[in-house]
């Protein structure tokens, strides 16, 4: 059974998410590198160890990367998985787990990568917003696809309003994308592109606003 790893920096919902979802592998550890975030707390409840490497103990990235690193090697894991952690990785982090590294972003990914995903959907006015999981790599929020789950934007939304929509499937779809890597149904090819044996699924296209 594979073993996973997650990484936060506050309250964890999408941890959460993943603890609560039968998943055919082991979490064997939640860490962050805040030592007050509400996360730790919910994963010693699900009787997950926990840890904190705190950024602020080292000089540089490359310092805590490295410090990172070694917790998570002492857990064997085979799978690290970002769920709301607020630090850039360096590049030899990213390279050293690469294919075994994902992360969940708040949009539709490459549209807004970065920060204030919601706050600059409506602004530029689209119809359609979502969220996306993505093998992580040097460049940000660029890394091949695993998963998406879209969400239409209705007219009196608010950031907040659009937030807590997207968060809903983000809640979906990470469990998802965990499932499958763990099953090895997914995983990234020589060519750095995300590979599958799994059937695809028919799906169904999202209008909005609606046709009438």
């Amino acid at each position: 059974m594979k073993k996973i790893v997650i990484l936060i920096s506050g309250r964890g919902s999408n941890m959460q998410s993943l603890l609560e979802a039968k998943l055919p592998c082991e979490i064997v550890a939640v860490i962050s590198n805040k030592a007050d975030a509400g996360g730790l707390t919910v994963a010693q409840e699900h009787g997950i160890a926990t840890a904190v490497v705190s950024h602020r103990d080292y000089a540089d990235r490359a310092a805590f990367d490295a410090a990172l690193a070694q917790v998570i090697d002492g857990y064997r894991a085979d799978l690290v998985v970002l769920a709301g952690f607020m630090r850039i990785l360096t590049d030899g982090f990213v390279e050293r787990y690469r294919g075994r590294l994902i992360n969940i972003h708040p949009s539709l990914l490459p549209a807004y990568a970065g920060t204030h995903t919601h706050e600059r959907a409506l602004q530029d006015g689209v119809k359609i917003h979502g969220c996306t999981v993505h093998f992580v790599t040097p460049t940000l929020d660029a890394g091949p696809i695993l998963i998406q789950a879209a969400v239409p934007v209705l007219r009196d939304d608010t950031p907040a309003s659009l937030s807590a929509r997207v968060l809903h499937e983000e809640h979906r779809i990470y469990p998802q994308a965990v499932r499958w890597l763990c099953r090895e149904q997914v995983w990234l090819d020589e060519q750095g592109r995300v590979a599958s044996n799994r059937l695809e699924q028919p799906g169904s296209a999202l209008v909005s606003p609606g046709l009438s």
